[in-house]
């Protein structure tokens, strides 16, 4: 008998220890593991980590294997993996109904179950009685069938259960935006039953989708309906969530050792060196101990203060659970699998041999891994004094499973029986490695030979949609329609992918299906859905962005190819092409764009280089093949049919027609249901400060308005003394109820009582005024509905929402945007990508909040929400004013890019309050166009999508600015270059009038006027705070009992329910300073909050800080104090609030500042002997009774 190699023998005694450890306790009917003897439960997650190591043991025996008895042992343990896989697949499929409407409503209520009985297979608690959405339970069964399966095993039997495994890919695909429980079951961390958005689990679900797509489940023995679909876009959202939120787990978890299943084995979902780095580094630092690692700061769990008769902490007594939290065995295990893929054996050796000195050896002499390390409740004490000094006791399952599991792989793969490509078999260790530089390849497709012809003589020649053929190019919903198909089951009541979104990874890829090619345009491009591709200068800065983009994450192989079709909306008012798409085209031809390498083509060049998907899932069922050729013929026979509203006349043409005039009783109609509106004050004070400085000259210093104004608009030179403050500006009575402010919102139709609308009929049919147009649709919507028949021309069939569509789509030819906005909202019209726009600034630990302050009138968003919701809660917010409820829609997409492509803007800022930048924006363009608040609104409406974007970026770079508008177009401009363009101007009235220039230094004095008020009044807005605030906030708490803010306060208590590095405990101060409605009164709050920080950090413990300290009396303190010096040196506001008369007798501001502070308290620079910062210093000494030396009152300024 042949004797047994060293190999075999060091296999046979892992095999032992598998035995002992592992499989004893798999149940022999289902497979599945039980998590104790005496407990029958077996959780998803640790069924899988703890099969891993058979799986490895079956990898390294099938390897090493010199004996037909080696094959043998292989064979079995490969069985045991399989029936442990199909035990929790049947499991799950045993909750299809949960599975399909889970896809739809991604409620926790309908999440599958996280744990299941391993006698039955059945669950063995209810819906509500357990955190059951664990995303990163189901990814990691779906990571390891994909890892499994690409090794040889078999797991999946059946079409029905392949289509099963695809809908679990729907299940995952929306991690990024999904709240879960977590990897330890329990969401926020005091347990509460609270879930969150966990770092682990999208990088988990990232994986998944990553590894299981395009995989054939019945491995080579498969055939083409058998292989699994993703949209690489869901995996790129996880992507882009990890870099912004990493080192990161949740709001209520500043880091987690769990952390290293995502950077490491089995996920690799982070593919940036640097951040697996430092997010490694970052765990090691705050969590690593002599016996493992911490799960997180103050994790109670096991702890000897922890109260064992109830799941759930008090907030405060988290503190207590500070520098005691149990250590964990199973991370060295981690570490030591993270070292040998990456080839570093200092790491290996350091913790193999800390963890060999913390494993339990048994009578039987198989070593175990204990669950955790916990301090023992006579040695804590010493353990707060002396953090890790003190010997831990063992304690929970023995061994425990997942650590033990991980152990044994940790063991294969350190002594050669197995190499990280085998444990890996598709590669994902390398996923963070140096990739190739990429080429773009760009297709030019024309809408028709018009515009072919239009382009040739531009000197680019490209092909008609038309002659691309056997290749057709569709717009992106006609994918979106096709991947609908996908994982469709009627056997079992699946309904295939949930979503209508199409990334632009998915697009940029080519399609084969039945020997046919299929490309599709960009989803942005889809003018059927959106009116945002009707703006040309708006569509070629996002095909830079989307460049860049494909650039910077394209992961796949083959090249990206994006089809851009050019269409005749795309032509200006003389039907020729924009300049702008000119030199867009000459880039392009040139080779580089922005730092990308691009290659202009044909579709038919560009096959063998794209990469090519094919759609096999479409032949499973014929009749819904059918259904799909039927839709791509009716899409490519559709047309816009006729025309019924009379075109637009010219001037000209108006001048020389005489046609009988009928007097409108609606006119005006549409104007009405404005709601955005400014303070008065916000305008005056500004306006009032350049009035001293300026002479009567009625010519703009700062912007200069030429060209015709926007229809219904009319310039205004000053602000009627008479104006109301409007209903939506920043003073609102929080006392007032929301019917109140829906009902002053909502014009009343009483008044209107009388008209005919048949006669209104006959007034459209000869109308060639669009605003006439406008007010008479809008009239007859409101009145009669969007489905009532005008019998237009005498014809039935033409309802009113025809004639709006019809409306839509004129004002959109014409670049009418004020007309555009609205009748996108009366159509109900919503981006696309709305939802995922939300999804990428919450999920980057940003709130959102539409619609003005206070609430309830402004809609909070804290966390992503579907489509239909958030419609929903947009129009709340807005009220009756459509056309706010599309600038919102817009300034999300904005905002959403601009978190994606420059975070740096969104530097400690946590809520962005949509509301507040509109309003910030209005009052931008008064001041700079010298108009009404209700002349800026309209001048802001008719913005065109493009220009919106470029006015939100400078607001939110924090640079100074103006708006000129010339010809038919605004030009948003630095504030250097408004004033080069005005010397310029200067110079030229000097060389025609040799005159000199007496008012340049004043015209420098007026752009400072006003400058310090407005940055205060834009980063309130925007809710931006200095660097490191919060912190600094938590340790002023610790100081003191509380802070009082505006009647809200922030308790002391806060500090020790959560740490000073929580991304809660800022959403706690941010909370309190958002009950404040003025932005420039909130940031003079933040920045005495600032000061108190200042102080609690140099004070020597000097200064009393044991009373809740009211924030808001030193900002009045602070004022007061700055009126009194401006009384004394005769400063500017000696004509409104240092008066006299104000100092004797206090009365309402003349300069009407916010919450009783004066414009030019507001208006100071914070340093400097009368800066902001000063007063404040002065006003924190003499309310915490700071005095000096001598005695006396301390004096001091900040310079």
């Amino acid at each position: 008998m042949r004797s047994r190699s060293n190999s075999g023998v060091r296999l046979d005694f892992y095999q032992r220890i598998v035995n002992k450890t592992i499989l004893k306790h798999q149940n022999a009917v289902t497979g599945l593991i039980s998590a104790t003897e005496q407990n029958s439960h077996s959780w998803v997650r640790d069924n899988v980590y703890s099969i891993m190591c058979v799986w490895g043991l079956a990898l390294a025996y099938r390897k090493m294997a010199d004996m037909d008895e080696d094959r043998a042992k292989a064979y079995e343990l490969e069985k045991s993996v399989v029936k442990l896989m199909r035990g929790l697949l049947m499991s799950m499929m045993k909750q299809v109904d949960k599975l399909e409407r889970f896809k739809h409503t991604q409620s926790r209520r309908d999440a599958l179950h996280a744990k299941y009985s391993s006698k039955t297979g059945d669950t063995v608690v209810g819906d509500r009685d357990w955190g059951h959405l664990q995303i990163d339970a189901t990814s990691l069964f779906i990571l390891m069938l994909a890892q499994m399966t690409a090794s040889g095993l078999q797991i999946i039997f059946t079409l029905d259960e392949v289509d099963f495994v695809q809908n679990l890919v729907f299940y995952i695909e929306a991690a990024y935006r999904t709240p879960d429980y977590g990897i330890w079951e329990r969401g926020d961390k005091t347990n509460h039953g609270f879930p969150e958005l966990n770092a682990s689990s999208i990088g988990m679900a990232k994986a998944a989708l990553e590894s299981i797509n395009e995989l054939d489940l019945f491995g080579a023995r498969g055939g083409p309906q058998s292989v699994i679909y993703t949209l690489a876009d869901e995996a790129q959202q996880c992507q882009a969530i990890l870099q912004s939120v990493l080192p990161r787990e949740s709001n209520s978890k500043e880091v987690d050792a769990g952390l290293l299943s995502i950077i490491s084995f089995p996920a690799f979902a982070v593919n940036n060196e640097e951040l697996i780095e430092h997010t490694k580094q970052t765990i090691l630092d705050k969590l690593e101990g002599k016996y493992g690692c911490c799960r997180f700061l103050r994790d109670g769990y096991k702890t000897c203060k922890e109260d064992p008769n109830r799941l759930h902490y008090e907030p405060w007594e988290l503190k207590v659970f500070e520098n005691i939290e149990c250590e964990w065995p199973l991370f060295f295990a981690y570490l030591i699998i993270d070292g040998a893929f990456y080839g570093n054996e200092t790491q290996v050796n350091k913790y193999r041999d800390r963890l060999d000195d913390i494993m339990i050896r048994g009578e039987d002499g198989i070593v175990r891994v204990p669950e955790l390390y916990s301090v023992p409740s006579d040695k804590v004490e010493e353990e707060y004094k002396n953090p890790r000094s003190q010997k831990r006791q063992p304690l929970g399952m023995l061994p425990h499973k997942w650590g033990q599991s991980l152990f044994i792989l940790g063991r294969l793969l350190t002594e050669g029986f197995l190499s990280p490509g085998e444990l890996d078999p598709l590669s994902r260790h390398l996923i963070s490695g140096p990739k190739p530089d990429l080429i773009v390849q760009v297709v030019i497709l024309a809408e028709d030979s018009t515009i072919q012809e239009k382009l040739a003589e531009n000197g680019l020649k490209v092909e008609t949609i038309a002659e691309t053929s056997p290749i057709h190019a569709y717009p992106a919903r006609v994918l979106s329609h096709m991947y609908s198909l996908l994982g469709k089951n009627r056997k079992m009541g699946l309904s295939g992918r949930p979503s209508s979104e199409v990334g632009l990874l998915a697009t940029s890829k080519l399609y084969r299906f039945r020997d046919e090619i299929y490309a599709f345009f960009p989803q942005a491009l889809d003018q059927h859905s959106f009116y945002l591709a009707l703006d040309t200068d708006f569509m070629l800065d996002m095909f830079r962005t989307d460049v860049g983009y494909l650039h910077d994450n394209w992961q796949m192989v083959g090249r990206p190819t994006m089809v851009i079709p050019i269409t005749h909306r795309l032509l200006d008012h003389y039907l020729s092409l924009p300049t702008s798409l000119l030199a867009m085209m000459k880039k392009l031809q040139a080779g580089y764009l922005y730092g990308s390498r691009i290659e202009l083509g044909k579709l038919s060049d560009f096959v063998s280089t794209s990469c090519i998907t094919k759609l096999t899932f479409l032949d499973k069922s014929s009749e819904e093949t059918q259904e799909l050729f039927e839709y791509l013929e009716t899409l490519s026979t559709k047309s816009l049919g006729s025309r019924r509203l009379a075109p637009i006349m010219s001037e000209e043409e108006k001048l020389g027609t005489h046609r009988f005039q009928r007097s409108n009783s609606i006119k005006g109609i549409v104007k009405r249901t404005r709601s955005i509106q400014v303070e008065p004050g916000q305008i005056l004070g500004m306006l009032r400060n350049r009035s001293r400085h300026s002479s009567s000259s009625s010519a703009d210093p700062i912007s200069p308005v030429t060209g015709p104004l926007p229809i219904g608009v009319t310039k205004s030179e000053d602000i009627p003394c008479g104006f109301t403050p409007h209903l939506l500006s920043s003073s609102f009575d929080e006392g007032s109820s929301l019917k109140h402010v829906q009902s002053d919102l909502t014009w009343h139709l009483d008044q209107y009582d009388g008209i005919s609308c048949t006669e209104l009929v006959e007034v459209l049919k000869e109308s060639e005024n669009l605003q006439e147009q406008a007010d008479i649709i809008h009239y007859l919507y409101t009145t009669k509905g969007p489905k009532w028949d005008t019998h237009f021309g005498g014809h039935a069939g033409c309802t009113v929402k025809d004639l709006l569509t019809e409306l839509y789509d004129k004002a959109g030819h014409l670049k009418q945007w004020w007309l555009v906005r609205h009748t996108a909202g009366m159509l109900k019209k919503r981006v696309e990508d709305l939802a995922k726009a939300t999804t990428d600034i919450v999920v980057r630990q940003k709130q959102l909040s539409v619609g003005l302050p206070p609430e309830p009138r402004e809609k909070i968003i804290t966390a992503p929400l579907p489509p239909d919701e958030l419609e929903k809660l947009i129009a709340s917010a807005c009220g009756e004013d459509t056309s706010i409820a599309m600038l919102t829609q817009e300034l999300l997409i904005y905002l959403a890019m601009f978190v994606k492509t420059e975070p740096k803007l969104f530097t400690e800022m946590l809520r962005i309050r949509v509301g507040l930048i509109i309003q910030v924006m209005v009052t931008e363009l008064a001041r700079t166009f010298k108009c009404s608040g209700d002349d800026a609104s309209e001048h802001l409406l008719n913005l065109s999508p493009f220009e919106v974007k470029t006015l939100l970026h400078h607001i939110l770079s924090g640079k100074e600015f103006g708006v000129a508008r010339v010809a038919d177009h605004y030009v948003i401009q630095t504030d250097e270059v408004q004033r080069v363009n005005r010397v310029k101007k200067e110079i030229q009235k000097v060389v025609t009038s040799q005159t000199l220039l007496p008012n340049q230094d004043r015209d420098e004095d007026n752009d400072r006027c006003g400058q310090w008020l407005r940055r205060r009044r834009i980063d309130g807005a925007l809710n931006r705070v200095p660097v490191g605030f919060y912190p600094q906030v938590w340790k002023v708490l610790e100081r003191c009992p509380g802070l009082s803010i505006e009647g809200q306060t922030l308790p002391s208590s806060l500090t020790k329910e959560m740490t000073d590095g929580e991304f809660k405990f800022a959403l706690q101060v941010e909370m309190v300073m958002n009950r404040i409605p003025e932005p420039e009164y909130r940031q003079l709050m933040v920045e005495a909050v600032m000061v108190l920080t200042l102080v609690a950090q140099h004070d020597n413990c000097l200064a009393n800080m044991n009373w809740v300290i009211p924030v808001e009396k030193i900002v009045r303190d602070a004022n007061e104090a700055f009126i009194v010096d401006q009384a004394t040196y005769h400063g500017d506001a000696t004509q409104c609030c240092a008066t006299p008369q104000n100092m004797a007798k206090p009365s309402p501001l003349k300069c009407e500042g916010a919450r009783g502070i004066c414009q030019h308290f507001y208006d100071s620079a914070p340093s400097g002997r009368y800066g902001t910062m000063t007063y404040l210093f002065r006003s924190v000494a003499s309310n915490l009774n700071f005095k000096s030396s001598d005695g006396e009152n301390l004096d001091c300024s900040v310079s």
